[in-house]
């Protein structure tokens, strides 16, 4: 029972005997929210349950196991600020949430509201977004979506090339520098993206249409450098992959390092292990050699 008592001015009389007040409910009510404020620092661990990121300045969920449920709000100030993959947040994700109870005690006209206002997340681990990879990867199989593109006329000389990736990263460098080495004069169509965070899926998603419609594009190349399967999971993005798939004009990933592999490789018409790599597959010519022996011959 949470209660205050004024020095030298006697409580209210009782009108229950053996129980303190009545106080005014909203007195109660405002005691009540002070002293939960005052444990704000504590990290939770459950199960995302109700996902709400809507566009309001709040995201909600609930965190659940299996001997409790626990509501909670986030500033999306503050879950934008996180940077993660677009779906990384959904139902069924395993969190750990930092923050702390709140209580909004309401008034004549609003009803009262408890909830965890979580002030930092992170997800709980890979093991989480591996399953879920592994579901995608098994819907997507099943919807037969892995072999539209396989099944595309490859140009062995393009003459333009779209390529979407971040500006300034290693993996356009890398791609760079493979296509010089290949001895190519073509020309390059960027489509600059994000290539990490909640944004990322999204932008990709309009670059790869943008560059299927621009005229003479021949092939599509899709590179960003290593991390981890956070990192990657915008290019994991079951829409963005189901596009992918769709597209009229082969899409050559080179996603992550060797070891990596997501969604995107089993849908594109090319999966490479590196931007080099890349440059290899989508000129499929070594115009430099081949000068060489024309010249030699």
């Amino acid at each position: 029972m949470i209660y205050e008592s004024t020095v030298g001015v006697p409580d209210p009389p009782s009108a229950l005997p053996g129980y303190p007040g009545p106080y005014p409910v909203g007195r109660y009510a405002a005691a009540l929210r002070d002293r939960l404020r005052a444990f704000t620092h504590v990290a939770v661990e459950g199960e995302a349950c109700g996902v709400r990121l809507g566009g309001g300045p709040n995201v909600y969920f609930e965190l659940r196991d299996r001997d409790g449920a626990l509501p909670c709000a986030m500033w999306r100030t503050d879950f934008d600020r996180l940077g993660l993959p677009e779906g990384a947040l959904c139902d069924g994700t395993q969190l750990l949430a930092a923050g702390g109870l709140d209580f909004y005690p309401g008034g004549a006209s609003a009803s009262p509201r408890l909830q965890f206002r979580v002030r930092d997340l992170r997800l709980a681990g890979e093991g989480d977004l591996l399953a879920r990879l592994a579901r995608l990867r098994r819907e997507l199989g099943a919807a037969g979506l892995f072999a539209p593109q396989k099944a595309l006329p490859r140009s062995l000389l393009p003459r333009r090339i779209g390529v979407v990736t971040a500006p300034g990263g290693a993996a356009r460098r890398d791609l760079v520098a493979g296509l010089e080495r290949r001895g190519w004069r073509g020309t390059i169509v960027w489509a600059d993206v994000p290539v990490q965070d909640r944004r990322a899926a999204p932008a990709i998603r309009r670059a790869l249409s943008d560059l299927a419609g621009y005229a003479a594009v021949e092939a599509i190349v899709v590179c960003r450098g290593g991390g981890s399967i956070a990192d990657l999971w915008a290019f994991c993005d079951e829409g963005l992959c189901r596009e992918v798939a769709l597209l009229a004009v082969p899409v050559i990933s080179a996603v992550g390092h060797e070891t990596d592999r997501t969604l995107i490789d089993d849908v594109a018409a090319v999966a490479c292990s590196t931007p080099t790599h890349a440059a290899e597959a989508a000129v499929g010519v070594d115009c430099k050699r081949a000068r060489g022996e024309l010249l030699a011959g």
